[in-house]
């Protein structure tokens, strides 16, 4: 059966001694014809492939781990369009190639938001990628101008770029030439993009000083885009008072 099963990785196939051991018990027990035990293989070939898949998906999106939707406080921020962010998990934004912009003071829930979509994508059979503004700048400003070239189109390739926390840093004055290249691209193909923000778009050159491409990178990412505004208090410093308010009802 070990013969088989490399044999059969040899096609391309994935199955395994065991999953073949188990399979041809299923098939005598249930007395398969020579079509039913080819059926069986292939549909458990298309699963094994599709579990992979998914694998590699979530592993190559930087996704990390995140609170689930359904834990989400809708009640708590003081100003949130829920229809807006309930349309968005549809993803019908990222075939029509659309970009979404989540923007608002931190702490009111962006990040988990931006992370569910994104999880959500890759369930549904979509290449995501998700990098903090100054993870993805870190990366792509090399002196290599081949490696800069390849790292650019690396982030123009997936159907979903998620870049969390643009304008929580400060930058240097090519860093918005590098976003644009990045950006440009993606408008051009019409692949979407998600971006969290905590600045207002008027404020973004406070982010990037000096830079001579910011009105038309704001204009690349807004052209075909959802922008709503999350308004509110930080969820994390409520967390915190309402921790220090246990901590001062148990004391005798």
């Amino acid at each position: 059966m070990n013969d088989l099963a490399k044999r059969l990785s040899a096609l391309g196939l994935h199955a395994t001694a065991a999953c073949l051991d188990d399979l041809l018990a299923r098939a005598t027990e249930r007395r398969f014809s020579p079509g039913d035990l080819l059926e069986e293989l292939v549909l458990r070939e298309s699963a094994l492939r599709s579990r992979k898949s998914l694998e590699r998906r979530l592993s190559h999106s930087h996704i990390g781990s995140f609170k689930p939707i359904a834990d989400f406080d809708w009640s708590w921020p003081n100003k949130i369009d829920r229809a807006l962010i309930e349309r968005a998990l549809l993803l019908d934004f990222i075939g029509e190639g659309r970009n979404l912009i989540l923007l608002g003071p931190n702490g009111v829930g962006k990040t988990m938001l931006v992370r569910n979509l994104a999880h959500s994508a890759i369930l549904a059979g979509h290449s995501v990628l998700f990098r903090t503004a100054a993870e993805l700048l870190d990366d792509v400003d090399c002196d290599s101008p081949e490696r800069r070239r390849r790292k650019i189109a690396a982030y123009t390739k997936p159907h979903l770029l998620c870049i969390d926390e643009v304008g929580y840093l400060s930058y240097d004055d090519h860093a918005a030439d590098l976003l644009f290249k990045i950006i440009n691209p993606r408008y051009e193909k019409r692949r979407s993009v998600i971006v969290s923000t905590n600045l207002a778009f008027k404020d973004w050159n406070t982010a990037f000083p000096n830079a001579s491409c910011i009105v038309t990178l704001i204009d690349r990412l807004t052209h075909h885009a959802d922008v709503t505004l999350i308004e509110g208090d930080s969820y994390r410093k409520r967390e915190s008072e309402q921790e220090a308010a246990a901590r001062r009802k148990r004391k005798p």
